[in-house]
């Protein structure tokens, strides 16, 4: 009997590493923004910080996942720390729902499993029911605890999303190689050929400083774009951001349940008219001056402080 508890308790127990192990790896790739926002979102970090905080959290649960498979000192350590974690994701996914409602991908699995906050909820009082069972059948294997050990294990996780997924607060994007200065076709939207295609913008593009953003509603990537621009619109509400959108209108409704961006103005633009302007690399982002575009931006390299400085200086950087 003691020998039927214990398989059970390490199946549970090698099943939450994995889970734990997935997790992280699902964050981390194929793009970890996302997981990044919501602690901008939520107010628990700035542009800067939050790609660290993210990293940290991802590493981790790649120290937990590693210990709950090779079932080390699982009642002494362990699990205690797993039942922590899971309990300061629910805290962090309560405050999710409190600010923006159970709406959209709470990140839990990155872009990989899409589940809404409470399902993660859930999700993580599940697997500390599945800890408490573990804790209660098995000690975990009778290895002497090492500091030493552990200290290797969690330097060496925690490194690993800093390895393969570094924080680079200097990218620069390869369309700064291309044509700069010149003044947008922006009369193709407000003077167009088929009004079936092309909807006049709501805001007179020609005239001040806009961020334009080119987006199709089917793009995994202008998904991302927008929901960071959600945040930064809602970080300063002074900054103009419009969206020139591209696809079916019957699509913007699920766009905007994922990415939350119903507080940025948009129009819809279709056929070689979005083609003249955007071109074919999407998200294509343009900062306008007086419609000259003035610096092109992928959504990676998006960042609320430069474009308010380039605001008030008048100077992109």
């Amino acid at each position: 009997m003691k020998w039927v508890k214990i398989i059970i308790a390490v199946i549970i127990s090698i099943a939450l590493g994995l889970i734990f192990l997935y997790s992280g790896y699902s964050k981390l790739t194929p793009v970890i923004e996302t997981f990044e926002f919501t602690f901008v979102d939520v107010g628990i970090a700035n542009w800067y910080t939050a790609p660290v905080i993210a990293r940290l959290l991802i590493g981790l649960e790649f120290f937990l996942g590693f210990l709950l498979i090779i079932n080390y000192n699982l009642r002494k350590f362990v699990l205690p720390f797993t039942i922590n974690l899971l309990l300061f994701f629910i805290i962090y996914l309560l405050i999710q729902i409190a600010g923006n409602g159970n709406t959209g991908n709470c990140g839990c699995f990155g872009e990989h499993v899409r589940m809404t906050p409470l399902e993660a909820i859930l999700k993580n009082m599940a697997m500390i029911v599945a800890g408490g069972v573990v804790y209660f059948l098995f000690e975990g294997w009778k290895v002497k605890y090492n500091k030493l050990f552990l200290s290797f294990i969690f330097v060496s996780t925690v490194a690993l999303p800093f390895i393969f997924n570094p924080i680079d607060y200097a990218y620069t994007s390869n369309n700064l190689e291309e044509k700069i200065n010149y003044p947008l076709e922006l009369n193709l939207l407000y003077s167009p050929e088929d009004t079936s295609k092309v909807q006049v913008p709501k805001i007179d593009l020609r005239k001040g400083k806009h961020v334009v953003a080119f987006l199709s509603l089917s793009c995994p990537h202008c998904r991302i774009a927008a929901k960071k621009f959600r945040l930064i619109k809602k970080g300063n509400p002074n900054i103009s951001v419009y969206f020139i959108l591209n696809g079916d209108r019957e699509k913007y409704a699920p766009f905007i349940l994922d990415t939350k961006a119903d507080n940025i103005p948009y129009s819809y633009c279709n056929g070689k008219t979005f083609v003249q302007l955007a071109s074919a690399q999407l998200p294509r982002i343009y900062y306008l001056d007086n419609g000259v575009v003035v610096k092109k931006v992928d959504y990676y390299e998006l960042n609320q402080y430069r474009i308010e400085d380039w605001m008030k200086t008048g100077k992109p950087n």
